[in-house]
This record gives C-alpha cells, structure tokens and sequence, in this order.
C-alpha cells in the first residue's frame, strides 16, 4: 500500500500546510496512540515519550498530540527540547511503548514534521505507519474520563542523555589537547553537545548555541558549514563539529577549513574498528554514498552493500546482515552496537576516538579513501512525481554512455522535500557538474 503522510523519515512539511497543522497534530496523536495501546498488549496503560528540537511551532505541535494520545487513554511523559536520538533513548530507559520526536531536522524554522520510535528505540515499521494512517481516517472518539491519559514532564532528560553519550567512549578516554569548534545549529545539541565534549577534556569553542524558535538551521549547522570553518581556522581549533538541528546528523571540518563528510567520516570510523579487530564483515551506505567509500573499504577486505535513502532502510539492511555499522553521506551514521538510531554526537565521539589514536592526524585517517567528484541538483516538483518518463530515461542513459563505468547516475524524488535529488558522479569534476546539470534540465523539463 501507498502511504499518504509518512516518508522517508516520518511526517514533514510546511507549518500551516497540511499535514502541518494543530487539527492533523491532534488527530495523528490518537491514531498513533490507539496503534501503539494495541501494540502494547499490557493490563497497565500505554506511555508515549514526547520530545522536540527548538523551532518555535514545536510548542503548538506539542500540545496538539499531547491532547489527541491524551484523548486515546495514552500517558505522555514530555522531554522538551531533546535530540532526535535522546528521544529513541529515552523511550528504551523509560520503558516507553513508543517515542515521538517534533522536528523537521536540518529544514528551516518554517517548516516541522513528526518522527517516530518503537519501544526497542528503532523507527517505525511500514506496516506500523500504514495502522495509523489507517486510524486517521476514523472519527476520533474520546475515552472515557476514568481512561483518558496523564502527562508529567521528565526534568533530568538532558543530563542522562549526557551520561550516555559519555558512556559511549571506554574508560579513561578524554580529549585532553584538542581545541573543538562546535555548531550546534541553534538546534536539540545546542547544549548537550558542548557539554559532552566539555567534560571529556576538550577545550570548546562554540557557535549555534542561541535557539530563539527561528534560527534553527539558519546559516549554521551540518548543512551550512561555512561559518564553521572560518570559526576552526580563527581560533586554531584541530577541527570542527557540525549538527544538524534535531542532532542526528554529524559533519567535520579539518584543521584547515576543509569539509569532512559523512561518508569519510563512515570510513574513518570503520578503519579504526578494523585496526582494533572490532570490524564486521561489511558496511551499508546508500545509493547516494560516494563510489570512493566503497572501493576504499572494499580495498580493506570490507564488504559494502547500498540501501534506499534514509537511515531506517540503513538500519534494517544492518540488521539483515548482522552488521552493527552503516551511514548517509548526510552525516546520518549508525553505531548499532552502541546505540539504535543515527547519533550526531556519539558518531563524533567514534571518530574523536580514531583521532586520538592516529594523534590528531586528520589527513593520515582520510588518506586511504579518493572520493570521487559528485554533483547533485534539486529539481523542485508540484506534489509527488513519476520517474518513469521516456524523456527522463534516455536523458539518463545519454548521461551513463559518457561516464561509463567510471561514474553513476542517480534520480530520486526527496522523502522530506518537494524535490527531485538529481546526482552524477564520476572522475572528472567539470564533466560531472556539467552532466548532472544538463540532466537536470532535462528532469525540470519532463516534468513540468
């Protein structure tokens, strides 16, 4: 079946657009509320864990599912701003029946979304999104006043998700010598990261770290990193550290400015686990991970399989191969042996390991892999979008006949965005821009 609200990565759009609205907020958090007290299958009451990052339409949100789980004889415990992966933690520690998230991730303050989380901390099913989407359509119908839920706010949210991330690094470890900028996006770290880091040894410098509801993502974070690197290079730091805003993802900067994305990062991460006999047979990434990442770790003897975009595809081909790492190019990287979902800050604390180990030699962890040069375009469409186009097809395969095998051609319609993602990548950065850019002409055209 076709899903009506859900993407890739739970329920997002514009603030004020449906789905984006206090009435649809209200109605989801009762249809996900009667699937999961079904789910459940307990003599005592289901509890939904709730938290947000710091955009300001997340206190409207809040209130709307509160009141509709509420309605649905649902308790509800209220973590507040929180990251994304606090929250998928939380709801394991708590003993919750599921785990809401308010956040549209690295999207601007205008627009928000919904995530979800199953009682094991992991992201829904499809079977599970299609249940509720299938409740949605009922009237809502209030229980009893003996059955409706309660609410009470969680309070040291912040400093066990602090604990954990400490945790996450062995004994004795700590950052002693390194001088980190942080960018916390204005996002869900903007307190918790520095923490973290802080009392690791490091010394911090940060940005990001002033949330006012509406300069979330806004020229800073994982997807803006410019002003961080300029940060890095004027104060000296050894490098950098980008979230996104609700904290799932994690870019770096170097010592000179220089970007480290999510698949060197994913490489950094798997060389340093192989060197300490701690590596499993392989890695997943994605049909967007860089040719260079797999050819890098398949040169180390590490097998690399591609999954659909999106960290719960990367999550369940983990699992089907009984591999505990796996990652996007985004920053979005998975540690399953050390936590369920993709962890912005315990990927960094992954990776400040492997740096300490190789003494702060950013370049000599990077050596190893050549990333091939890669294009992508956005292409924006009116609603959902069918690919199968003549014109589309033998636009690509024009595209694929010049790269050869030395290059791949990628189209996709974005999970969270009205877009079409149109990506080349191949040896030659000038041919590749320019492919991809007549490519994705011929995309807007077809399409339009």
């Amino acid at each position: 079946m076709t899903k009506r609200y859900f993407g890739t990565d739970g329920i997002r759009g514009t603030v004020g657009e449906f789905p984006i609205t206090p009435d649809f907020m209200l109605k989801l958090g009762w249809a996900s509320g009667r699937v999961f007290a079904r789910a459940a299958e307990t003599s005592g009451r289901c509890s939904v864990i709730i938290g947000k990052d710091t955009r300001v339409s997340g206190y409207m949100f809040e209130s709307a599912l509160e009141a509709g789980l509420v309605a649905a004889g649902v308790n509800v415990k209220l973590l507040g701003p929180m990251p994304t992966p606090a929250v998928a933690l939380m709801t394991r520690k708590q003993n919750a029946d599921a785990g809401i998230v308010i956040s549209a991730s690295h999207n601007p303050f205008y627009d928000n979304g919904i995530k979800f989380f199953g009682p094991d901390g992991s992201k829904l099913s499809d079977a599970t999104e299609l249940a509720i989407e299938a409740e949605i359509d009922l009237d809502l119908v209030t229980a009893h006043s003996r059955d409706i839920g309660k609410v009470v706010r969680v309070d040291d949210a912040a400093g066990r998700y602090t604990e954990f991330c400490k945790a996450t690094v062995p004994e004795g470890f700590n950052l002693r010598g390194l001088r980190i900028a942080v960018d916390c996006a204005h996002g869900a770290t903007y307190q918790i990261a520095p923490s973290v880091l802080r009392e690791l040894g490091a010394d911090v410098v940060t940005m990001g770290v002033q949330p006012d509801g509406f300069n979330i993502n806004q020229g800073v974070g994982s997807t803006d990193i410019g002003e961080l690197s300029r940060l890095v290079r004027q104060e000296g730091a050894h490098l950098g550290i980008a979230y996104d805003g609700d904290g799932d993802r994690v870019l770096m900067v170097d010592s000179h400015g220089a970007t480290v994305d999510g698949d060197e990062l994913l490489y950094i991460i798997a060389m340093h686990r192989l060197a300490r006999g701690k590596s499993d047979a392989g890695v997943v990434g994605t049909q967007m991970s860089n040719l260079g990442l797999e050819l890098a770790l398949r040169e180390h003897g590490l097998e690399f399989v591609r999954a659909q975009v999106g960290d719960r595809y990367v999550k369940e081909l983990m699992e089907a191969h009984g591999w505990v790492l796996g990652g996007e190019s985004s920053g979005h990287i998975i540690c399953s042996d050390v936590t369920t979902t993709g962890d912005g800050i315990v990927a960094s604390l992954q990776v400040l390991m492997a740096l300490k180990a190789a003494n702060g030699d950013f370049d000599g962890l990077r050596s190893g892999i050549k990333m091939f040069p890669q294009t992508m375009i956005n292409v924006s469409v009116n609603g959902r979008v069918d690919l199968d186009v003549p014109d589309i097809a033998r636009a690509v395969a024009g595209v694929e006949a010049k790269l050869g095998d030395k290059g791949r051609v990628l189209l996709r319609p974005s999970g969270t965005e009205p877009k079409v993602r149109v990506m080349v990548e191949g040896e030659d950065a000038e041919t590749v821009h320019a492919l991809c850019s007549d490519l994705a002409a011929s995309v807007e055209r077809a399409l339009s």
